[in-house]
């Protein structure tokens, strides 16, 4: 909390302040907290730890620059550097009246953490409420029901925002604002619930090679920092990041973390290989309830993706090969034996293959899926049929 509060003491800078032109570093390590309304006390205890983290190891031709929200609506730019020993906050600027909510106002603030601090490789962590791939719910009837982050307890948990609509983003968004400031992060961290997941992963290929992420619900303290951040920087060891995020969570009083690393650039493989399983079984459906659950909702939202596959595909040959994609995509994985959700309590977990989706889902939720990219790559066949219908003035669901 101490490096928070310096910084905050110590703004003075405005957004039209000039930018001095640096010299690239090895690495920019970008720790992004948008305003996500009762979660700002565990971002400060994550930036303290990274700052802990720092203090100790140094920082070896690398740069780490928080943003975190303040308010709804304001937001310190700082760098984390050591000094005599210890990890201090520089104030870079300080925003006002400014939402990075949407791709053009996140495109902004990464343009102009790429002009203060420029590297020849970035990582994202990216801290807040998650919720995957769901666009932001703007007034549809799906508000009334109760989302994971409404509920309180003795465990809180983390939406990819806020908790209102007005201070949430869309997964797209991000994409899009990285993709218009041409930042192509070597990794995401997503500090978030439900992120691990194959719509997000898909969605995010075209600005990260490593997705890091928990495709269940995570504790509002979030990843430990102290202890995984050494290996976001540097020589990078996404292994010692799952390894001590499960192995600290394992002796809390909170015995409940999933994590996974995706590697994007095997996502269109993945693709093609889905894509042919639901060409083979055509409108088949499956027994939702033998899939494994990665949630507390009724119906449920997200299921196991290896485990939904394995129960949706006939053909052992592709089956086989999916598998083995999938052992690809995701280069490692961990979890206890349960993971908790903030609706239903603790879940036992008897099949994990690191990545979640919401496909066939019953919940109201689900509404809009068929919009995501990764659902029109793997229907490709039904979604061109569906456009070539709905141009000629023809419901789709006549010819099947």
């Amino acid at each position: 909390m101490a490096v928070a509060l310096l910084c905050m003491a110590a703004c003075a800078s405005d957004d039209e302040d000039e930018v001095v032109i640096v010299e690239p570093v090895h690495q920019t390590v970008v720790m992004f907290f948008p305003w996500s309304t009762n979660l700002k006390s565990a971002f400060q205890r994550n930036v303290q730890d990274f700052s802990d983290m720092i203090a100790r190891r140094g920082l070896k031709g690398e740069r780490v620059v928080v943003c975190m929200a303040t308010t709804s609506t304001d937001a310190a730019l700082f760098e984390l550097k050591v000094k005599k020993g210890k990890c201090v906050a520089d104030t870079l600027r300080r925003y006002k009246n400014r939402t990075f909510t949407s791709a053009s106002s996140m495109a902004s603030l990464f343009s102009d953490i790429k002009t203060m601090a420029p590297a020849e490789r970035y990582g994202l962590i990216v801290g807040s409420h998650g919720m995957a791939w769901l666009p932001v719910d703007n007034g549809r009837q799906s508000r009334r029901m109760v989302k994971h982050y409404d509920v309180g307890g003795p465990l809180p948990t983390r939406y990819f925002g806020g908790l209102t609509t007005d201070t949430q983003i869309e997964t797209s968004a991000l994409a899009q604002a990285l993709a218009d400031t041409d930042l192509k992060m070597e990794y995401i961290l997503f500090d978030d619930c439900y992120m691990s997941s194959v719509e997000v992963a898909y969605e995010m290929k075209g600005v990260a090679h490593y997705i890091i992420a928990c495709p269940t619900e995570i504790m509002s303290y979030g990843f430990p920092y102290g202890r995984c951040g050494e290996y976001l920087l540097g020589s990078l060891d996404y292994r010692n990041v799952v390894d001590n995020f499960i192995g600290y969570y394992s002796f809390s009083s909170s015995p409940y973390a999933t994590a996974a690393v995706t590697d994007c650039t095997q996502l269109d493989d993945l693709a093609d290989i889905v894509r042919q399983i639901n060409e083979g079984v055509g409108e088949k459906s499956v027994s939702l309830t033998d899939v494994q659950p990665m949630d507390g909702y009724e119906p449920s939202l997200f299921f196991d993706f290896g485990d939904y596959i394995r129960h949706k595909c006939e053909d052992a040959l592709l089956l086989e090969a999916f598998n083995a994609q999938l052992d690809k995509v995701v280069t490692y994985k961990g979890n206890t034996e349960y993971y908790y959700s903030a609706l239903c309590g603790k879940v036992r977990i008897d099949r994990y293959s690191g990545l979640n989706t919401s496909e066939s889902s019953l919940n109201t939720l689900f509404q809009g899926y068929d919009n995501t990219a990764w659902y029109k790559v793997t229907h490709c066949k039904q979604s061109i049929k569906q456009a070539l219908m709905t141009d000629l003035g023809l419901n789709p669901k006549v010819l099947k």
